[in-house]
């Protein structure tokens, strides 16, 4: 079940002074353990000055039966039992962190080598890739798309115009310009949770500044997904170490993920990013939370602490990414036979009844 983290603060700058405090506080217990997580913000109030946005998500709205009990859904996308495409407008914004000792940690570093640069060719943009799950070719699309497809493969192996790709107006994401952040002493440090150097940054520090950041973009609307990434960081809360979160301040939805470029850490590469948008895509948590006899809908967390986190290596562009497998409806309560080959995930884990944990 996915781990629900309440913000301690609402962002913006008149609540700043009490995050800090809160910060420190929680700083304060840093380090005592690494854990390798990803959390979830539960939906909050929209940002001042944006309570009426004049556009949304794309968005389609579902129901499965279990035990005699109804559960509706809603996802991002277009239903597939229409046989039409999503493109959903995607701003990936790098965020660089300075920590007090000076230390710098920048997704940009490196080029079109480094993190920033990897993530926008990867499989999670680019729609070279043919995923074939067992025998079965569910598409030559991005990653998210192929899980989602097959996800419904029982509607949309007979709508080949069913897809939900991430991108923009010509189907190219948007990199928007950095944010750079000196962290206070109070809320970041340097670590080695997994043996190798990172930034430990708080996740209510950091939260209040990317949630600050979409207040003051412009370009920024809810009918889009801005991603902030960040390299070799992870963020904390009562402990080290959390790979991504994604969440939503009234109707915009976002995400964050971290790009790990030590070779078996957790959140290697984008893996962390293949966890959240994944369930950002099934989870939305606008207009509200989705509930299942498994609690929110959440379809990365019951994979995670599988073998190398879950992950399973794609090679594209002469770089291996790894890729987090995902959960089908099925492993919620929805119907067996709706997914590809009946399967309980993308990869065929071995799951043999609802709300079980891989390990």
């Amino acid at each position: 079940m996915k781990t629900r983290f309440a913000r301690l603060c609402q962002p913006m700058a008149l609540t700043l002074a009490v995050c800090f405090g809160l910060s420190a506080f929680a700083m304060a217990q840093e380090n005592e353990h690494a854990t390798p997580r990803f959390v979830v913000i539960p939906p909050k109030p929209a940002l001042p000055g944006h309570e009426t946005p004049s556009n949304s998500l794309q968005e389609w709205n579902g129901s499965f039966t279990y035990n005699n009990t109804q559960y509706n859904y809603v996802m991002v996308g277009a239903d597939p039992s229409t046989n039409t495409g999503a493109l959903i407008t995607t701003w990936l914004i790098p965020v660089k962190i300075i920590l007090s000792d000076g230390s710098t940690w920048d997704p940009l570093a490196g080029g079109p080598l480094g993190p920033l640069g990897r993530t926008v060719v990867s499989p999670m943009f680019d729609s070279s890739t043919t995923y074939t799950q067992g025998g079965v070719d569910v598409g030559t699309t991005q990653y998210n798309d192929a899980f989602q497809r097959a996800n419904f493969w029982s509607i949309v192996q007979n709508n080949p115009n069913s897809h939900l790709l991430l991108g923009g107006p010509t189907t190219h994401i948007s990199v928007l310009p950095e944010l750079v952040l000196n962290v206070p002493a109070g809320d970041g440090s340097q670590g080695r949770p997994f043996g190798n150097p990172v930034a430990e940054v708080n996740i209510n520090y950091f939260d209040t500044q990317i949630s600050n950041y979409m207040a003051q973009n412009n370009i920024i609307n809810p009918s889009g997904i801005p991603i902030f990434e960040t390299a070799n960081t992870y963020l904390t809360s009562n402990g080290c170490c959390i790979g991504g979160y994604h969440s939503a301040n009234g109707a915009q939805t976002y995400s964050h993920f971290t790009y790990i470029t030590y070779v078996g850490n957790f959140s290697q590469d984008v893996s962390a990013l293949s966890h959240e948008i994944g369930e950002w895509t099934d989870d939305p948590l606008y207009p509200h939370e989705n509930t299942t006899p498994c609690g929110i809908l959440e379809v990365g967390d019951p994979l995670e602490t599988t073998n190398n986190f879950g992950t399973y290596p794609y090679m594209l562009h002469s770089f291996t990414y790894h890729l987090q497998d995902l959960v089908f409806l099925r492993y919620f309560g929805g119907p067996a036979n709706g997914s590809v080959n009946s399967w309980w995930s993308f990869q065929n884990y071995p799951f043999t009844t609802i709300c079980q944990h891989g390990s």
